[in-house]
This record gives C-alpha cells, structure tokens and sequence, in this order.
C-alpha cells in the first residue's frame, strides 16, 4: 500500500514491542548486555555498536527517506558527527566538489579540518558545465544541500547526481532543510542522505542528532564500521525523543509550509525588504526543480532588510515571536543572522562570493498561528526602517 506522509510518520519503525506490546519502542538505557557465554549474546553486546531504541530511530528514517525500496539509516550523536562520519569515507589525497552556500559547520570541517589530512574541496554554483570545469582525477564525492542554508538555492539533484555517478563519485545530499516529507534524494540518485535530526526531523528544539540514510550496501558496511569506531553515537533518550518527533513530522511539515508560504507572498508587497529568497516563489531562478523535486517548499525563508546590518539587527530586536537563536525547524518561529551565527566561521570574501551578505536574516518559520506572525513580522518591520 502506498502510504501517505502522515501516515507513514507515525507508523514508522512502530512495531509492538515483543515482551509487553508496548506501543512507543522502550528507551533502553543501558551501556552493556549480558551474555550467555563468551561472545554468546542475544545481537547486543556494548551500546555503543548496538542499542534497540537506537535501531529504532535507524529504521524509522530509512522508511520516511525510501519507503519503496529498502535503505539502511545510521545514527549518531549531532548533524555535524553524521557529516564527519561521512566524510571519513575519503582518504589522504581525494577531492570534494561542493555547492558554495553551505551550511557554515560543514565549511568549518572540510576547510579547517579535512584540509589537514590532505583533503580539499573546491566550492561552485553547479551552474551548467561547471563540473566539467572543475572536476580532478582525484574528486570523489559531490556534496549537495538542497535548499541551501541560508540562502535557499536549489540544485537539480537527478542531474548533478547522473553527472556525478557518471564519473564514478559519490553523490551526499544534506536534505535537513526540506526533510523526507517533502523530498527525497536517493529517489533522484543521490547515493548518501543526512539529516541533522536537531531540526525538523526532532522538530522540538529539545535534542540533538544526526543521521545518514543510504542503499549501496558496501557504503552501509563502511559507515556502519565508522560509527561504531568513532563512536559518536545518539543516547538512547535522544533517540526517543527524535522518534516522538517523527510521529509528527507531516502534520508539522505542513503548517511550516503554509505558513512561510503565506508569509513570503506578503513580503513581497513590503517595500522594507529588498531581496526574498524562497524556492516557492515564482522569481526564485530554479523554481521549476524545486517544483520538480520537492512536493512542496519548506518553512525557512531569508529575507534583505532595507538599510543592511543595522537594519537588520533592529528588525530582530523588534520581534517578538522569533526569536533570535542558532537552529531551526522546531514548532516555534526563530530568527538567525548567518554573517555573524552560523556562517560566521566561513572567510568573509567566501561568504560574499556565495551571495551572502551582512544584511541578510534567516527565518525558521513555526507553527504559530499566521496572522499572530505576520503582524509579529509588520511591526517589527516598521521599526527597523524608523
């Protein structure tokens, strides 16, 4: 049966447990398991390899990310642990290509981490014949967000990945931004999925976590042996925690998109805003594949304030339901500045050459009543052009 997305969020990774017919998975709190002899164990002999409400969190994500095909999900203790465990499958030497507007703790580790074990990235638009410009013998991995953080850019991922595979490399999409309710890369050929779970998958501003969903059973192996040699694995209350928020993941998917939906429309009559960036706008120059390849747009939006920074940083002081914090995709509404937050780590002449600027602001749109945001929005609008 094809499932609906409601539906499948809060079946997923739903069975009975076995001993009482629990209806929730148990949180199993423990670090160790009893074995019955030397290496005679019941599938768990240390938490750190094996936890079942750790599994499943693992099969809930798989389901929501490949429903029709099977995938394996491998957790982990934060977004950024599940980046690194995936860019621990490179080597001394390889190559990455990556889309300029990224996520600006992912820039910190390939820049300021990978950089000293021999591992470079190149950043580019992707715009058309890019990779063939920028390709090397030794590229290994195409690194994709779509929508990008902040600002929103969408790249077609069924054509880059064809480009890619064709040229033997691996294809990661991070999909945090538009979650599997409304896209999912491996359909599109993308080889890896991740997720920091701290966002719309937890959807509660309460945990934090990470997750890699793939199909490639030599990748699966490969991971699997990383996470648990490296071991930053997700506690099993966080885990718990992730699942409740996945019972609601649709439901909350769809008010999120409502909501910035409505509220990007309006602001492009507001006069106090110069450039609005969301991919379900008409004006967005790469709406057609989002259209393509999103079932519908997501909650965040980023938004130019007339009169820059300081205009921007009046705007936010104005506020009264966002609020100004790192982070997004819980139920209430935040506000973020990428130059001076979550980007601040990326070189300035970098930041610029992606299109950021020091007057952008980034809104995590909630699940608040609309009309309370929007007059939250006018006034706060109103203010930062006095």
């Amino acid at each position: 049966m094809d499932e609906g997305e409601s539906t499948r969020s809060v079946h997923a990774a739903m069975d009975p447990e076995e001993v009482t017919g629990s209806v929730q998975p148990p949180i199993f709190q423990t670090s160790t398991y009893v074995q019955e002899d030397f290496s005679v164990h019941k599938g768990y002999e240390y938490a750190r390899t094996h936890n079942p409400t750790r599994e499943a969190l693992e099969k809930a994500m798989a389901e929501l990310e490949s429903p029709n095909t099977p995938a394996t999900g491998i957790c982990f203790g934060s977004g950024m642990a599940a980046i690194t465990a995936v860019s621990q499958l490179l080597s001394s030497g390889d190559h990455i290509i990556a889309c300029d507007d990224l996520y600006g703790g992912t820039v910190r580790l390939f820049d300021q981490v990978l950089s000293r074990y021999g591992i470079e990235t190149t950043y580019s638009k992707l715009s058309e014949g890019e990779i063939e410009k920028i390709a090397q013998e030794n590229t290994k991995v195409l690194w994709l967000e779509s929508p990008t953080n902040p600002l929103l850019s969408i790249h077609d991922i069924k054509q880059l990945s064809s480009q890619a595979k064709a040229r033997g490399w691996i294809v990661v999409v991070d999909n945090t931004f538009a979650s599997p309710v409304l896209q999912r890369p491996l359909d599109l050929g993308a080889d890896i999925v991740l997720h920091s779970t701290t966002k719309y998958i937890g959807g509660h501003s309460d945990v934090v976590g990470g997750c890699v969903i793939m199909r490639d059973k030599e990748l699966i192996e490969r991971l699997k042996f990383l996470q648990n040699a490296a071991g930053a694995v997700p506690g099993p209350f966080d885990c718990f925690l992730t699942l409740r928020g996945i019972r609601t993941l649709a439901l909350r998917m769809e008010r999120h998109c409502d909501n910035a939906e409505e509220i990007t429309e309006r602001l492009t009559k507001r006069t106090e805003v110069t450039r609005i960036l969301y991919p379900g706008l008409i004006s967005h120059p790469n709406h057609h594949v989002a259209t393509s390849q999103m079932r519908r747009f997501g909650g965040m939006i980023s938004i130019e304030i007339e009169g820059g920074e300081t205009a921007a940083r009046k705007f936010a002081a104005a506020l009264k339901l966002f609020s100004t914090a790192e982070s997004l995709g819980g139920v209430e509404s935040l506000i973020n500045h990428p130059w001076t937050m979550t980007h601040a780590a990326i070189p300035e002449q970098q930041r610029r050459n992606a299109g950021m600027t020091p007057g952008l602001v980034r809104l995590s749109v909630g699940i608040e009543d609309i009309e309370d945001l929007w007059a939250d929005i006018v006034q706060a609008l109103q203010i930062s052009s006095q």
